[in-house]
């Protein structure tokens, strides 16, 4: 568990990077995540009118209108008088989409939100999002879904290319595929057994799954010796840059060398010869 000095390590060495928006959710600790962030951003020196902050509105068990009877909450955790991206944090709700959708359109027409987001949307639902948002004025601006190298199902489902259609920003959590992309689970299959946590028990953490991913950490690893970089920095370029500007990724950080490790990924560009290689090896994801 990191305390408050470690936070504010973390975000001091991701500000000095050049990284100038933070995600974090409702459901992470309940607030505590929010608030740990906003009292990092006041160590650090920083208002919120010098960087960018998202969070999410929780749905399971909930009705939409929850969205605005909480987001004093959301306000009071992040200490601001609006936040910049207020996301639906996955589909699964009492509630249907119009009427999430709608209490969202108040909430930016109150200015207590400036841009609606989804998280976990299908391409149905982001596509159905977007079209209510549109009724008030409004457009959706991002679906935040699980996207690396070794997870391309959005390009195979009809998440990206309506993404693109609608100029909707796809944000790529888990852009590191929960650690599998630094190769550490690779040369020792045996750390994951000590890790906490349901991936321990999912199919791309056993010897199969890790042999069927084995050849991207190998190109991952060769790119890395020509770049002189490391290989998850391989990974988080291509991510950002295949698309065009079409993905944003936000992998986490847990230590000021994360962190480091993070912003350095976006210093150097990747060929295009690189970036079709990577694509090719990796192609197996998609589906």
């Amino acid at each position: 568990m990191l305390d408050d000095n470690g936070i504010a390590r973390i975000v001091e060495e991701s500000l000095k990077g050049g990284i100038n928006w933070f995600d974090t959710a409702e459901v992470y600790g309940w607030g505590e995540s929010e608030k740990a962030l906003s009292n990092a951003l006041k160590k650090c020196g920083k208002s919120y009118n010098e960087i960018i902050v998202a969070t999410k509105w929780w749905p399971v068990f909930r009705t939409a209108p929850s969205i605005t009877r909480t987001i004093g909450k959301r306000l009071e955790a992040l200490k601001t008088n609006c936040i910049d991206l207020y996301q639906i944090h996955n589909p699964f709700s009492f509630s249907s989409i119009q009427s999430e959708i709608k209490a969202m359109a108040e909430l930016v027409k109150e200015g207590k939100i400036r841009y609606v987001g989804v998280s976990n949307f299908s391409a149905k639902q982001m596509v159905r999002a977007h079209s209510e948002l549109s009724k008030y004025g409004q457009g959706l601006v991002s679906n935040q879904v699980s996207y690396s190298l070794l997870n391309r199902k959005i390009e195979s489902n009809g998440i990206l290319h309506a993404a693109k259609d609608l100029d909707i920003t796809i944000i790529a959590h888990s852009p590191l595929a929960r650690g599998l992309l630094t190769g550490k689970f690779h040369d020792n299959p045996d750390l994951i057994r000590i890790r906490e946590g349901f991936r321990k028990y999912t199919s791309p953490f056993k010897r199969e799954g890790l042999e069927k991913s084995r050849p991207v950490i190998d190109a991952l690893r060769d790119l890395s010796v020509k770049y002189g970089v490391s290989a998850p920095q391989i990974a988080l370029n291509w991510l950002i840059n295949f698309n065009g500007s079409s993905v944003v990724a936000i992998p986490g950080a847990t230590s000021v060398e994360q962190a480091k490790n993070n912003t350095d990924s976006m210093r150097f560009t990747l060929s295009k010869k690189d970036l079709d290689h990577l694509d090719m090896v990796s192609s197996q994801f998609k589906s």
